[in-house]
C-alpha cells in the first residue's frame, strides 16, 4: 500500500511529462495531411519523418540550419561563460572574507527574485544606446549573468571545499589561482554540472529577449525562428503548409538538450559520490 501511494503519483507525473514528447515524436513522422487525419499518439498511414527532416533543413534556403547554429552559439558560449563566472564568484563569496561580501550576496539573492521578462525591455534600451541591438552580443551578454547559478555555487562551495584543505595548500606554497584550479574545481564538479545544465536549458529555450533585441532573421535562435514558422502556418497566406516543419523542427531542437543531460549525468553522479569514501 505504501509503495502504491508513492508509485502512482510518480507514474502520473512521468506520464504528464512524457506525453507531450510522445505526441511530438509521432506528429513529426506525419505529413500535413496525416496530422489532421490520424490519431495523435500513433503513426499515420504514410511515415514522412525523413522527408520532413529534409524539408526542415531546405525550407527558406536552409534558415533552420542557421537558427540551429545560432542557438548552439548562444547556448554554448552563454552557458559555459555563466558557469565559469558563477564558479569564480560563488567560490570567492564562500571562501574569502572581504568588505562588502554580505552586501554582494544579498544583491545576488535579490536578483534571483526579478523575472527575466521584466528585464527584457530595459536590456533592449541599454543595448540600443550601446549599439548592440540586432547582434549576437545582445543575446550572449545577458546569458552570462546567472544570479541563481552564482547563488548555487556559493552555497555548494561553502560545504564542498574544506577550508582546512585550502589552508594546507597555502602552507605548501600553492597560490590562490592554483588552489582553485587544481583542488577546488574538482570538488565543485557536481555544482558546476548543475549550473551548466540549468543555464544551458535556460539559454537554449530563451525566447522573449531574442525576440526583442533581434530583428535580422539570420541571427534568430530556434525559438524565435520556429515561432515565425508557426505564425506563417496559422496565417491565411501560409495555410497549413509548414505545420509539419514546425513540429519536426521542434523535435530536432530538443535532441541536443537530451544528449547533454545523458552525457553530463555521469559526471554529476560520479562527482556526488567522490567524497563518500574517506581517504
Amino acid at each position: 500500500m505504501k509503495r502504491a501511494v508513492l508509485t502512482v503519483p510518480m507514474l502520473a507525473m512521468l506520464t504528464y511529462c512524457l506525453l507531450p514528447l510522445v505526441w511530438l515524436f509521432f506528429s513529426a513522422t506525419k505529413s500535413n495531411t496525416g496530422l489532421f487525419d490520424s490519431f495523435g499518439l500513433w503513426f499515420a498511414d504514410d511515415v514522412a519523418l525523413l522527408d520532413n527532416v529534409r524539408q526542415v533543413f531546405t525550407y527558406q534556403d536552409g534558415a533552420y540550419g542557421r537558427w540551429f547554429l545560432n542557438t548552439l552559439l548562444y547556448a554554448g558560449v552563454g552557458a559555459g561563460g555563466a558557469t565559469a563566472i558563477a564558479a569564480l564568484g560563488g567560490y570567492a563569496l564562500a571562501k574569502y572574507d572581504f568588505p562588502g561580501s554580505k552586501v554582494l550576496f544579498a544583491i545576488v539573492l535579490g536578483a534571483i527574485t526579478v523575472p527575466t521578462t521584466a528585464l527584457a525591455v530595459p536590456t533592449f534600451l541599454l543595448f540600443t544606446k550601446l549599439g548592440l541591438v540586432n547582434t549576437p552580443w545582445a543575446v550572449l551578454i545577458p546569458a552570462l549573468a546567472s544570479p541563481f547559478g552564482l547563488y548555487l555555487m556559493r552555497v555548494y562551495a561553502a560545504d564542498a571545499v574544506p577550508t582546512s584543505m585550502i589552508e594546507a595548500a597555502r602552507l605548501d606554497g600553492a597560490g590562490e589561482l592554483r588552489i582553485f584550479l587544481s583542488i577546488s574545481l574538482r570538488l565543485l564538479r557536481p555544482g558546476l554540472v548543475t549550473v551548466l545544465l540549468f543555464t544551458l536549458v535556460a539559454t537554449w529555450n530563451n525566447y522573449f529577449l531574442p525576440l526583442i533585441v533581434l530583428s535580422e532573421p539570420d541571427w534568430y535562435p530556434l525559438t524565435v525562428g520556429l515561432n515565425q514558422w508557426n505564425s506563417q502556418a496559422g496565417s491565411a497566406s501560409g495555410g497549413q503548409a509548414v505545420y509539419n516543419l514546425v513540429l519536426t523542427g521542434s523535435l530536432i531542437a530538443i535532441v541536443p538538450l537530451i544528449l547533454s543531460f545523458l552525457f553530463l549525468q555521469r559526471y554529476w553522479q560520479s562527482g556526488l559520490a567522490a567524497g563518500a569514501v574517506k581517504q
